[in-house]
């Protein structure tokens, strides 16, 4: 397939999808972290160029649920905010047959559609826990490859990257956004391997 990883700066996915066989290509006004395939600008630039798959990681920054209580604290935060609905608009209605856009729970699923599904890090390999939601067209759900068990605090689950209060244990620093932004390895192989379909096949559903 010819896949496009739109807003992807760290090569995570795109690299699975080439580990798989697939000729992929990631995008981002950033530079690219890892050495690949890689478009420096706008993603609208090569939206209609043919792809088969896209799956697209809008910048959740105007978006997560997280940072929606400063819109009313913030003059022109809510028009960013809208401005991100858009892009997102745009992303999901691009034409490409299959789609998939990846953000934390935030306003896309009240403003734009429910998300199709939500998964953790700790359901594919790593000992994290973050709530990534997912919007698909023509492809089917992640089915999970490898749970990793919490440890109980008070009797609810925390995983290494979380405090016993259930905070990030991340410290700030001026990279935290782009450390937090990165998919795992795990969900990215997961995408590569279940996503592995031929072009304008039917999707089955389990």
């Amino acid at each position: 397939m010819k896949v496009l990883i739109a807003c992807e700066y760290s090569g995570a996915v795109r690299d699975a999808f080439i580990a798989a066989g697939h000729d992929a290509t990631s995008c981002d006004l950033l530079p690219t972290d890892a050495p690949g395939p890689h478009y420096q600008g706008n993603v609208m630039d090569i939206i209609d160029q043919g792809w088969d798959l896209l799956i697209a990681h809008p910048p959740c920054t105007y978006l997560s649920s997280s940072g929606l209580h400063w819109n009313k604290r913030v003059p022109g935060r809510q028009e960013k905010t809208e401005a991100a609905l858009q892009f997102v608009e745009a992303l999901m209605a691009a034409p490409i047959h299959r789609i998939a856009i990846e953000n934390p729970i935030g306003c896309i699923g009240t403003r734009i559609r429910k998300a199709d599904q939500i998964v953790h890090p700790y359901q594919f390999g790593h000992d994290a826990s973050k709530a990534t939601c997912l919007w698909l067209k023509n492809l089917p759900t992640l089915r999970p490859t490898s749970f990793v068990e919490p440890r109980m605090v008070n009797g609810r689950p925390r995983w290494a990257n979380q405090t016993d209060s259930g905070q990030n244990r991340l410290p700030p620093s001026d990279d935290r956004w782009k450390i937090r932004s990165e998919t795992y390895k795990g969900i990215a192989e997961a995408m590569a391997q279940q996503w592995n379909l031929p072009t304008h096949s039917p999707v089955l559903i389990d």
